[in-house]
C-alpha cells in the first residue's frame, strides 16, 4: 500500500509516492524542469496561473504513476503541502477568477498596515497573532477596491492548496491551520476572525467549509481521477501549508523543536505551546498542524523572501556560464570566510516581513575591483542568506524560541557547505540533514489523517537523519566579523 504527497511551491510542483509499510519515497517527480513563471506586471506584484499549477500537478502524477509501476488502487490516500498566503478566488462554478496573487506580492501591505492601525494593534495581535500584513485577506481587500469586477463574481477565497484539493474532489473546503496562515483565524474565539471580516467587508460566506487537518477532506472525482490516472474515491486525508508542513515532515511538532528549508524563501519555524506573538509582526505566529483548542501549537514563522531565488540569480547572471550548483559552490570554497569584506544584503524578492514589509531590494558591499571575483560574489550571497536566518532567528529568540538544534531536509540551499556551516557557525546552532522533503511529508501525513497511522511517532519512525554540521570553532570568530559588517548594510 501506498500513499501519494504533493507540494505545490512557486518554482515547481513535486510529486511523491510513498511505501506505508517502510516509509520509502518509491518515485518523486516535479515539473516544470524550470522555475514556473512568476507573473509581474509592476514592480511588488506575483501572480501565477493556477491553470499552470495543474498542468504540472498532472505531469508529476504521470511521471511518479509510470516509474513506480505503482497500481493507482494501492494509494489509499492523498496529502497536499502548498505555497502560502497566496489568494485564489473561485467563481460559483468552482473556476479561478484571476490569478492567484501569491505570497511574495506586496501590493496589499497599505491595506493590511491600515486595518491594523483602524482595528488596534492591541487586538489584532491578541486575537490574529500577527498584523494582518500583507497576508491573504490583505490581498482580497486589494482586489475588491481595485478589481471590483472580479469580486463580485466570488463565491469563494481560497489558499493555493485548497484550490488544488477543491479541483480534485470537487468540495471547496479550507483548514483552521489554513485561515491562520491567512490572517483571518480568531485564535481566542477558535473560528474566523469575524471582527477582520467585518472591518474588510467581506461576507462570512466567502469562507469555504472547514475541515480538520488531519482527517476526511474529500475524495477524488470520477472525471479526475482519469485524468491523473488515480483511482476515483481515493481520499484526500491531509492539507498544509509548506512550512507547517516541512516542519510536518521533519517531526516537528512539539514547544523547542526548530525546522527550515531554503528555498525561494528561506524559513525558520519554531513551536510553541502558547500564543505567543512579536509586537511588530516581523516574525509571525499561525496555527501549526496539530494545534487544537485544547492544546495550543502554535509555530512562529521567520520567512526571507530572497534566498535561494539569489542563489538562482547568481547562478543565471554572475556565475561562469553553463555551471552547476555544485560547481558554484566549489569555485566558492576556495574563498575564505566573510568574502574578504563583501557583503551581500538577499531582500531583493518583494516586501521583507522581518524588515516590517519594506522591500530594499538586494545590494551588494565592499567590492574592491582589483581583488574581487565570482567566486566572492557566489560565497557572499551564501554567507548572506545565513546572516539573514540569523537576523530574524534573534527575533525568534526574544520569543522564547531557542535554536539549540535545527532540522532540515537535504536539499535546495542545505546542500551548500558554505551556507549551512556559516549558519551554524553564526547561531551556535547544529544542523540536523534529513532524507526528506515537502512531498513525502505529505504523503506521511496523508497516513496520519487516514488512520493509517495511529499517530506521528509511528508515521516517522523510519526517517533518516543524513548529515549533522556543527559549529567549527576556528571561523566562528571571523564568521561574527563578516555578520557585523553585513548587519552596518542592512536597511534599518
Amino acid at each position: 500500500m501506498y500513499l501519494l504527497g504533493y507540494d505545490l511551491g512557486s518554482s515547481s510542483v513535486k510529486a511523491s509516492i510513498v511505501n506505508i509499510e517502510t516509509g520509502e519515497c518509491v518515485s518523486s517527480a516535479f515539473f516544470p524542469k524550470k522555475e514556473m513563471e512568476i507573473i509581474s506586471v509592476k514592480a511588488g506584484w506575483a501572480e501565477q496561473d493556477t491553470e499552470v499549477w495543474w498542468k504540472n500537478l498532472k505531469l508529476a502524477t504521470q511521471v511518479v504513476l509510470e516509474e513506480s509501476s505503482v497500481n493507482p488502487e494501492a494509494i489509499k490516500a492523498i496529502g497536499i503541502s502548498y505555497q502560502m498566503h497566496g489568494l485564489v478566488l473561485v467563481d460559483e462554478n468552482q473556476q479561478a477568477i484571476r490569478n492567484s496573487i501569491i505570497w511574495c506580492d506586496s501590493r496589499a501591505v497599505s491595506y493590511g498596515q491600515k486595518a491594523f492601525e483602524k482595528i488596534g494593534s492591541d487586538m489584532c495581535l491578541s486575537n490574529l497573532l500577527n498584523s494582518p500584513g500583507n497576508f491573504t485577506l490583505s490581498k482580497m481587500a486589494w482586489v475588491k477596491e481595485n478589481e471590483p469586477e472580479n469580486f463580485a463574481k466570488a463565491k469563494y477565497y481560497m489558499l493555493p492548496g485548497d484550490y488544488l484539493a477543491m479541483r480534485m474532489t470537487g468540495k471547496a473546503s479550507t483548514t483552521a491551520s489554513g485561515l491562520s496562515e491567512g490572517i483571518s483565524w480568531d485564535f481566542k474565539a477558535e473560528r474566523p476572525a469575524q471582527f477582520l471580516l467585518d472591518y474588510f467587508g467581506f461576507e462570512s460566506s466567502l469562507i469555504p467549509e472547514i475541515v480538520p487537518t488531519f482527517g476526511q477532506q474529500g475524495t477524488i472525482k470520477a472525471d479526475i481521477a482519469a485524468e491523473l490516472g488515480l483511482a476515483a474515491g481515493t481520499p484526500v486525508t491531509y492539507r498544509a501549508g509548506d512550512q507547517p508542513n516541512n516542519a510536518l515532515s521533519l517531526n516537528v511538532l512539539n514547544p523547542g523543536e526548530i525546522a527550515a528549508t531554503g528555498g525561494t524563501s528561506g524559513v525558520v519555524y519554531g513551536v510553541n505551546d502558547d500564543a505567543k506573538y512579536d509586537p511588530m509582526s516581523r516574525v509571525n505566529s499561525f496555527a501549526h498542524v496539530n494545534h487544537t483548542k485544547e492544546a495550543a501549537r502554535v509555530g512562529v514563522l521567520l520567512c526571507i523572501n530572497g534566498t535561494a531565488i539569489l542563489n538562482t540569480w547568481i547562478k543565471n547572471n554572475v556565475a561562469p556560464e553553463g555551471i552547476s550548483y555544485a560547481e558554484m559552490n566549489e569555485l566558492a570554497a576556495g574563498i575564505p570566510v566573510g568574502s574578504e569584506g563583501v557583503s551581500i544584503i538577499p531582500f531583493g524578492n518583494g516586501a521583507e516581513r522581518v524588515l516590517g514589509n519594506q522591500e530594499p531590494n538586494c545590494s551588494v558591499h565592499g567590492i574592491n575591483f582589483n581583488r574581487i571575483t565570482k567566486a566572492h560574489l557566489i560565497r557572499a550571497a551564501h554567507e548572506g542568506i545565513a546572516f539573514s536566518f540569523k537576523y530574524g532567528m534573534d527575533i525568534m529568540n526574544e520569543m522564547g524560541i531557542e535554536t539549540k538544534t535545527i532540522r532540515a531536509g537535504h536539499a535546495n540551499l542545505f546542500l551548500s557547505p558554505i551556507f549551512r556551516q556559516t549558519l551554524a557557525n553564526i547561531t551556535g546552532a547544529t544542523i540536523e540533514l534529513y532524507n526528506t522533503d515537502g512531498s513525502v511529508g505529505a504523503a506521511r501525513g496523508a497516513g496520519i489523517g487516514a488512520g493509517i497511522y495511529k499517530n506521528a511517532e509511528e508515521a516517522f519512525a523510519t526517517l533518516k537523519k543524513i548529515q549533522v554540521v556543527v559549529p567549527e570553532a576556528c571561523d566562528r570568530e571571523a564568521t561574527k566579523i563578516a555578520y557585523e559588517i553585513w548587519l552596518k548594510n542592512v536597511a534599518p
